[in-house]
Order: structure tokens, then C-alpha cells, then sequence
């Protein structure tokens, strides 16, 4: 069952519960009302009944007189008897009743009144002293317009009823459809969405409740999975083209060398073309196994000098690219700042692939490195002046297996950055680029405070 049917039902059927039970009450609370009041009228006829009969030989003329009107007046739907103490009927209706019966005087003269219901009447008796002797007044009256009135109250109420579920059930259903089109547009979205459109996200009306919360979810999964396919996608890219390579010389080297016999210098020559490129694929496979270990191992926490790892680095650079200048600025005062916690290792591999990166697109530019302070946290800088990064990669350059789309004949794969993104945030330092294309780029790092 749709959530919408569910919900009309839902409501439906808590109008229905709700009113039945309010209408029990209602109907009892009027039927228990009404019942007092036609005794308490069924009372008062009684005590004029009583006054009339039995106070005539004591009241003047023409205060009897207007007892008189004013019985005859309530006594038309009503029957009277007025027993004696011998239970003999002295005035009124002379009729027996046989719902009155000896036991019901007694209790009337032991508890002064009696009021009960039998069959479609009402009685009530109250005892009644006089200088004649004590006597018993009983009225009975029909309970027709009791009956009529209840019964009327009942089909209204069962109208109403009836009435109020088929509202009930159109406007549940009709709030629900309004309610529940966020997610039809969703649902809408969702069935349209195709492998390549991943990228876009589901559009909302800013409804500020769980309908939303539930497509920013959404949305951020999309994003999550959107990547994750682009680094698919990448990486078979990736590994298509950097195994291919390398693989496609070993082969070909080996088929034209296996052609016919080889001096010992061709054999070297072949050997150590052929260890080159397996070096090179072992290198990209190193990388990729650190990649996906980075993302499961438990950070290291020792502590150690930032700025002699950057030294290392230097050395390391100075010999790889054939004594690229790289100008290192310290303008730290405070030196306790250039200690850090971390993996010594991992942070090293990180700014490595940094400052190689600076190196490999500066156009033979010198590279600057600072390290500063700011609000008594360590800030390092890394600054080239080559052909920097184009505005439409900047969003996805650290992606795996992501490059740039001005990088030219310049050779990577696509990792390192990625490798020390990752790091960076294992190690909880904050980590920004700013590039414009032709100007160089800028990579800025926040350490946290020890």
C-alpha cells in the first residue's frame, strides 16, 4: 500500500475512533442529563401534586386556585396517585399501577422519594406529611419525547459521523497528494537519472523538513557515488594507458630481439630496457596499493621537525631535476611550531608529491616554500610560477587518477595529489590550492596547534 492510501486511512480511521468515542460520551452525558431533568421536573409535579390534594382544606381560595391552574397546566402528560399509609389510592389516577407496588412505598416513606424506569416510563414518589397523615405521591410520565430526543441526537450523531469520514477521507487524501509531491518529484528524478547524469543533483523545493533532509542525503550520496565512478572511470584509464605503454616496449623489445642471435651488449641493452619499464609498473602499482592502504590504516601520532623534512625533500629534488632552485623561507619565531604530530613518513611522501608537482609545471621557474605563523598555528606555503591549473580542473584535481587538462608532455599519474589529500586530512591539517592558468599555483597548509 502507498504511503498516501496509508495515510488517508490512517486519518480516517482516527476521525472515526476519535469521534465514536467522543460521541459515547456526548450521547451518555445527554441521556444521564436528560434523565435528571425530566425527574427533577417529575420532582416538582409531585410537590404540587401533594399541595394540591392534600393542602386544600389549609389554603385560601384563591391561592388554591392558582395551584390549581398551575397542576393542571403540568399534569397533562401525567398520571398522579396519592396513596395512604393503608397503600389505598386516596386522589388521582384511582388505576393501580402494578410498577407500584407496597415495597416501593415502603422504601418511599424509609428514604423520603423513589425514582426509577420501567418498560416506556418514568416514576417518581416522595412522601408526603400532612395534617391528614402521611401520605405517598407517585407521578408517572411517558418517556416518548425522552426516546425522541435521544434518538434524534443518535442519527445525528451517525450522520455526522458518516459525514465527517467522507471529509475526512477527501481531504487526507487530497493533503496527502500535496504533502507527498516532494517525493513524487523525486521518485520522478530518480527514474530519469542515467549512469552520466550522476553528476546533477536532485532538485528541491526547500520544504525545511524531512522530505529535504532526505534529498540532501540523497543528493550527497549521488556526489559520493558520482566520484567514485569518475575515479573508476579514471582508473581504467589510468591503468589502460601507464600499462600499456611499458608493457607494449617489453613485448616488442623481446619479439624483434627474439628474431635472431644478439651480441652481449644488445642482451644488456634489452635487459635493462626491459627492468626499467617493470620498475615502472611496479611503481604505479606501489602507488595504487598505498592509495586504497591509506584509507583503512590507523594514522601514526610522533612528533618531529617539519622543516628538516622539508630539507630532505630539497636534497631530493635538488638531485632528481637536475638542480631545480627551491627558495625556503623561515619566518617562524616561535620554533616550538615546527614540531608536529603525525606520520613522519606519510607527511614527507605528501609534501614531496607537492613540491614535485610545483617542480614538473614550473617551466623551469623557481619554486618558493615559507613557513609561517598565524594565530599561533604553523602555515606552510607552496608557491610556482608555471602554467598553473585551468579554473573548470580545479574542482576535480584531486581526484584520483584526475589530470589537468594543460598538462602537456609532462608525465604523472594522477596520484599524488590525491595521496596527499588524503594524508593531509588523516593528519587533520587543512589543506587549500589557489591557481589561475599561466600565473602558477598556490598551495597553502594549516597545521594544527599541538
Amino acid at each position: 500500500m502507498k504511503i498516501r492510501n496509508r495515510l488517508t486511512l490512517i486519518s480516517s480511521a482516527t476521525f472515526g475512533f476519535v469521534f465514536i468515542i467522543a460521541s459515547v460520551l456526548i450521547y451518555l452525558a445527554f441521556y444521564n442529563s436528560s434523565e435528571k431533568v425530566v425527574f427533577k421536573e417529575l420532582q416538582k409535579t409531585c410537590l404540587l401534586s401533594g399541595i394540591y390534594y392534600l393542602e386544600k382544606d389549609e389554603l385560601p381560595h384563591y391561592e388554591h386556585s392558582a395551584i390549581k391552574e398551575q397542576f393542571e397546566e403540568n399534569i397533562q402528560n401525567d398520571i398522579v396517585r396519592v396513596y395512604d399509609l393503608n397503600n389505598t389510592i386516596v386522589y388521582g389516577e384511582k388505576e393501580a399501577d402494578r410498577n407500584i407496588n407496597p415495597k416501593e412505598l415502603e422504601f418511599v416513606r424509609k428514604n423520603k422519594k423513589l425514582s426509577f424506569k420501567s418498560n416506556n416510563h418514568f416514576y417518581y414518589g416522595i412522601f408526603y406529611n400532612d395534617n391528614q397523615g402521611d401520605f405517598v405521591v407517585f407521578v408517572k410520565t411517558k418517556s416518548e419525547v425522552f426516546k425522541s430526543q435521544t434518538n434524534r441526537l443518535l442519527v445525528i450523531m451517525i450522520i455526522v459521523l458518516f459525514a465527517g469520514l467522507l471529509l475526512i477521507f477527501f481531504l487526507s487524501r487530497l493533503l496527502s497528494n500535496i504533502a507527498y509531491r516532494p517525493i513524487t518529484e523525486v521518485i520522478s528524478q530518480v527514474n530519469s537519472m542515467e549512469l552520466n547524469s550522476l553528476d546533477q543533483p536532485i532538485s528541491s523545493s526547500n520544504t525545511n523538513d524531512e522530505v529535504q533532509d532526505l534529498i540532501t542525503t540523497f543528493n550527497n550520496l549521488l556526489s559520493r557515488l558520482s566520484d567514485t565512478f569518475a575515479i573508476q572511470k579514471n582508473f581504467i584509464n589510468y591503468v589502460s594507458h601507464e600499462f600499456k605503454t611499458p608493457l607494449a616496449s617489453i613485448s616488442g623489445n623481446l619479439e624483434v630481439f627474439a628474431q635472431k642471435d644478439r651480441t652481449p651488449e644488445e642482451y644488456q641493452k634489452v635487459t635493462s630496457e626491459a627492468l626499467e619499464n617493470v620498475y615502472h609498473i611496479e611503481e604505479i602499482l606501489n602507488n595504487l596499493m598505498m592509495l586504497s592502504g591509506l584509507k583503512t590504516i590507523t594514522p601514526e601520532n610522533e612528533t618531529f621537525r617539519i622543516d628538516e623534512t622539508l630539507w630532505n625533500i630539497n636534497d631530493k629534488i635538488f638531485e632528481a631535476y637536475d638542480r631545480q632552485e627551491i627558495r625556503i623561507d623561515l619566518e617562524v619565531k616561535d620554533e616550538k611550531l615546527l614540531s608536529v604530530k603525525g606520520s613522519e613518513l606519510q607527511l614527507q611522501l605528501a609534501l614531496y608529491n607537492l613540491i614535485e608537482n610545483a617542480v614538473k609545471y614550473s617551466d623551469g621557474n623557481p619554486i618558493k616554500i615559507s613557513l609561517s605563523e598565524t594565530d599561533g598555528q604553523l602555515k606552510i606555503t607552496i608557491q610556482d610560477y608555471g602554467k598553473g591549473i585551468l579554473k573548470e580542473d580545479l574542482d576535480y584535481i584531486q581526484q584520483t587518477f584526475y589530470r589537468g587538462k594543460n598538462v602537456g608532455n609532462v608525465k604523472g599519474s594522477g596520484i599524488g595529489l590525491s595521496l596527499a589529500t588524503i594524508i593531509f586530512k588523516q593528519n587533520n591539517i587543512q589543506f587549500s590550492i589557489y591557481s589561475k592558468e599561466n600565473a602558477g599555483t598556490l598551495i597553502t597548509l594549516l597545521f594544527p596547534k599541538l
